[in-house]
């Protein structure tokens, strides 16, 4: 791909302060974001931004993921999602996130073919597994696997990252593949069974419903259905803009760390519950809304006192304003995985009447409030037999593509730098050291 293309000069916006007039460049992209350049500003005035959260700051300029959260739009490299969703698989776009074009027929098989030579991992690392603790969270597991793995490809280090890039598939299919086979030895772990090693013969989802749920005593069957269903999750959580984990990825690959170690960054800030653990969240007040009785229209008080703590999960949306585009493919996704499963999960029931008076009441109206990705995914993996600790871990195995794709494009960035915010300091002011004994 090379250096990404830089947004364009169309204007200027005035900054006045102590009396001065500041003259900063504006500059717009190509679905007409409009950002104010700010890049000199503290050298030419002293002044820094001040910015919790960085809601109105933009770290990078990047082509990778495109998302309008006042008008539910969500685009890789220029694919609707809904299009990607129903007419691609995991795999394309996989290739898609890194490259930026979606891959023909001999890329396609080249890359496939990568991700099948590269999905065992090193024998020496089922040693580890044998050594967590039992009640191990799949999460820390997995991002310590993911960080050792430069320890036994020693050639892809922070000494050779410009090899990385020069050899970008074999270091993308690598990680990709391992990554699931990682995730599916740490469910094996947990559960006390042996571990199942990855097949040739099928594809990517395939491969890794198989190794979680097949056992020496009962081979596992795969659903079309539920092989679809794993695909859609996975590309539906492929990328999403600057968020906290893209972002973390970004900020540690700027100290010119490897992709193991950006990516095992990525994974713990994923682990969190206001990321990536979301959807466990909204499993698990689903289950207490279920144990009180099923009472949707007191949890929707609940939701609007102020004065009580609880908190509605799988609403509403850092960026969204409108419908999750993810949300609405989600929720026919379970309603198929349900029904050919034949499986009738309470939970549905309530998520969907929980839906229903959210959508119909002003208060959530005037919020904008909607469902998000995670209100529907966590009964999917219910019922395809995953439990509620590897949610998470599905999520990062999904985001993935989007962590390399951006790992790889900051890289290449000609405006690289270290990232290195600002703060505005509020402690004591200067004091000098006072001996113990004369401490009052």
């Amino acid at each position: 791909m090379g250096t990404p293309r830089k947004a364009t000069p169309v204007g200027q916006a005035e900054l006045h302060v102590d009396g001065r007039v500041l003259n900063l460049p504006v500059v717009e992209g190509t679905e007409q974001e409009r950002a104010i350049d700010i890049g000199r500003l503290r050298d030419q005035t002293g002044l820094v931004t001040l910015d919790y959260g960085y809601k109105n700051t933009g770290a990078c300029q990047s082509e990778i993921t495109y998302l309008d959260g006042e008008k539910g739009i969500l685009r890789y490299r220029g694919y609707p999602v809904e299009e990607l969703a129903e007419k691609s698989r995991f795999v394309e776009v996989a290739y898609l996130m890194v490259h930026g074009h979606l891959p023909r027929a001999g890329e396609q098989q080249q890359f496939s073919e990568l991700l099948t030579r590269h999905s065992m991992i090193h024998e020496d690392m089922t040693q580890f597994f044998k050594n967590y603790p039992e009640r191990a969270h799949p999460m820390a597991i997995l991002s310590a696997m993911v960080v050792s793995l430069s320890s036994f490809y020693p050639e892809l280090s922070q000494d050779h990252v410009s090899e990385e890039l020069a050899h970008i598939d074999i270091t993308a299919t690598r990680l990709l593949s391992k990554l699931r086979t990682i995730a599916a030895f740490s469910y094996k772990k947990s559960i006390g069974e042996p571990y199942v090693y990855p097949r040739h013969d099928l594809k990517y989802c395939a491969n890794f419903l198989n190794m979680m749920f097949s056992s020496p005593v009962r081979p596992y069957v795969v659903n079309p259905v539920v092989e679809k269903a794993l695909n859609t999750l996975l590309i539906l959580h492929a990328d999403h803009e600057q968020n906290c984990s893209t972002s973390t990825v970004r900020l540690v690959g700027s100290a010119k760390v490897n992709l193991y170690a950006a990516v095992a960054a990525g994974i713990c800030a994923l682990w969190g519950p206001l990321h990536g653990g979301a959807n466990q969240e909204v499993i698990e007040m689903l289950e207490d809304i279920q144990r009180q009785g099923g009472d949707t229209r007191k949890v929707i008080e609940r939701a609007k006192d102020k004065r009580d703590s609880f908190r509605l999960y799988g609403f509403g949306h850092r960026v969204y304003k409108n419908y999750d585009p993810r949300a609405r493919i989600i929720k026919q996704t379970c309603v198929d995985v349900l029904r050919e499963l034949k499986v009738n999960d309470p939970l549905l029931d309530i998520a969907m009447e929980l839906e229903e008076r959210v959508q119909n009441d002003d208060y959530f109206k005037e919020r904008k409030l909607y469902p998000n990705v995670d209100f529907y995914s966590g009964i999917i993996y219910r019922a395809i037999g995953i439990p509620v600790d590897m949610f998470t871990v599905i999520f990062a195995l999904g985001r993935l593509p989007g962590w390399i794709a951006q790992w790889k494009e900051s890289q290449e960035d000609a405006d690289f730098k270290i990232q290195r915010p600002r703060q505005i300091y509020t402690g004591p002011t200067l004091r000098h050291y006072v001996p113990i004994d004369q401490r009052g």
